[in-house]
C-alpha cells in the first residue's frame, strides 16, 4: 500500500500495539532489477512488518543527476508495492533517510550489500532509538547504471 507518511506512522503505531516488529528498506529503485528484489526480500525477512521508502523524483535529480530518475516516482512507487513481502511504501524527499527513520523508528533498519554496519550513514540514528541495522540482499552485482550504460553501449539489454 502507497501511503503518505502520516498514514504510515498511524498504521506502524497500530502495528506496534499488535506486537509486530517492523523494517525499513529505501532506495531509489529506477528500472527495477533483480538486485532490488532480492534486497526487498532480506528485508522483509527482518520483521512482521516492511516498510519501503522510495526516492522522490527530486531528490533523485540530487543524488543521480539530472538525467535519472528513468521511471517517475509513483510509478516506481507502484512496482515496489507490488512486490511479495512489502507492506508499506512511502515516498521521501530528504537526501538521507535519516529524518524518517527518527520518524518511524523501525526495529530493523535494512541497507543493502553495499554497506557494512560500520558503514551505513544512519546507523547512530538506529542506535539512538535502540533499533539495529541489518545488511541483506545479494552481493551488489546489478545496478541500474549498469543497465543504463550496458544499453547505451549495445542498443540491448546486457546479457543474462
Amino acid at each position: 500500500m502507497i501511503v503518505a507518511l502520516e498514514v504510515l506512522l498511524a498504521a506502524a503505531a497500530d502495528h506496534r500495539r499488535q506486537g509486530h516488529t517492523i523494517a525499513l528498506a529505501n532506495g531509489v529503485f529506477d528500472l527495477l532489477h533483480v538486485g532490488h528484489l532480492r534486497y526487498l526480500q532480506g528485508a522483509a525477512q527482518q520483521a512482521d512488518i516492511l516498510v519501503v521508502a522510495v526516492n522522490d523524483d527530486a531528490a533523485v535529480r540530487k543524488l543521480k543527476g539530472a538525467d535519472r530518475p528513468i521511471v517517475g516516482e509513483r510509478e516506481r512507487a507502484e512496482l515496489v508495492d507490488a512486490l511479495r513481502g512489502v507492506d508499506y511504501v512511502t515516498l521521501f524527499g530528504d537526501l538521507t533517510v535519516g529524518p524518517l527513520l527518527e520518524a518511524l523508528r523501525p526495529d530493523v533498519h535494512c541497507k543493502g550489500t553495499d554497506y557494512r554496519i560500520e558503514t551505513v550513514p544512519e546507523r547512530a540514528i538506529v542506535q539512538a532509538y535502540g533499533g539495529r541495522t541489518a545488511i541483506v540482499g545479494d552481493p551488489k552485482d546489478h545496478s541500474t547504471r549498469d543497465i543504463v550504460a550496458a544499453i547505451a553501449d549495445r542498443g540491448t539489454s546486457p546479457e543474462p
